[in-house]
């Protein structure tokens, strides 16, 4: 019977998506050229949530997105029918800092597939990489600009968010 721990609570979950707002902010001057670009499905909320920070931050609005990265992923071969989101892309990339927003950075791959699906909306000026969780063993050389947190963790264990009704991350072990 797998042990269910929970590592972030409605709170924390808020206090670590406040200050990766503040750190996008800090990192990027020109709030007007900062575009969020959600990935399903965990991704799409917390970019939704970021950019309502960065929103009162810079007082104007964050252009927010989402963008399916299913058929770039690289293992098509080795998973049954893919589930497909819709991609929204209300704005134009080209010339813009992306900043790529997802829920928990494990392999690398999802980010690397995200990076090829964005080539297909323009060429941005910059991508950075937020996620609420990173949990480490990349497979491929990409690191997250933003974290919420770092939690360590075995290849065998998963991390769940839940965002929505009952916010919380948490630490599963077999």
């Amino acid at each position: 019977m797998p042990e269910s721990t929970v590592i972030l609570d409605a709170t924390a979950i808020q206090r670590a998506l406040a200050r990766v707002a503040h750190e996008i902010a800090e990192r990027n001057e020109n709030g007007a050229e900062v575009v969020l670009v959600g990935i399903p499905a965990g991704g799409v909320p917390l970019a939704q949530r970021i950019g309502s920070a960065l929103s009162d931050i810079w007082k104007h609005p964050v252009p927010i997105g989402n963008l399916d990265v299913s058929m770039h992923r690289d293992d098509l071969d080795r998973r049954a029918a893919p589930k497909i989101h819709p991609t929204v892309m209300p704005f134009d990339v080209t010339g813009k800092t992306v900043v790529l927003v997802d829920d928990v950075l494990f392999s690398g791959r999802t980010i690397r597939a995200a990076m090829d699906a964005l080539n297909d909306f323009g060429r941005p000026k910059k991508i950075q990489l937020a996620v609420l969780v990173d949990r480490g063993h990349r497979e491929l050389p990409i690191k997250a600009d933003f974290v919420g947190k770092n939690v360590p963790t075995a290849p065998e264990e998963k991390i769940h968010v839940r965002i929505g009704e009952k916010d919380e991350v948490t630490l599963e072990r077999k």
